[in-house]
């Protein structure tokens, strides 16, 4: 019975040996964050980061801009707008990886980019709240994280 267990782990080991390998010979493309970009559409001027919450970002009005945080979507924890100031509308979503290894295949799980983009339209200055939460999870719940801007249109 012990002989069976011990072979059994050998043959899983073995075969995850190979998987572990390719990851570490994946060189991640250069950015501030160490692995990819977010994939933000061209036309959007302004990328709001993680390093900015509770900082003023100015647009201008009709400007399109974007929210770009990472998340763990393979877990049920995705950011979505709480809170959004009567001037601006959502203009769409995006998402993709963080490391060129989530490409690979195999692999599994990981954080994410989330990337909501907005749009100004009018001037105005107000809060954009997002917040990570598993969406159905009791809504009452504080949520996982929490990030806020003011963004200021002119």
């Amino acid at each position: 019975m012990i002989r069976s267990v011990l072979v059994a782990a050998a043959i899983a080991l073995a075969a995850c040996t190979p998987a572990q390998e390719a990851k570490e010979e994946v060189a991640p493309v250069a950015n501030n964050n160490g692995g990819v970009a977010a994939p933000t559409p061209n036309d959007v001027t302004v990328h709001i980061t993680a390093e900015q919450n509770g900082q003023i970002v100015n647009v201008a009005v009709d400007q399109r801009f974007a929210i770009e945080l990472v998340g763990v979507p393979t877990a049920g924890y995705v950011w979505a707008p709480a809170q959004v100031p009567a001037f601006v509308t959502r203009a769409g979503e995006t998402s993709g990886n963080t490391t060129e290894a989530q490409s690979q295949p195999g692999f599994v799980g990981g954080n994410h980019w989330e990337v909501t983009m907005f749009a100004a339209t009018a001037a105005g200055s107000g809060d954009i709240i997002m917040e990570q939460r598993r969406p159905w999870e009791d809504a009452s719940a504080a949520p996982n994280q929490t990030f806020r801007v003011t963004i200021v249109a002119q």
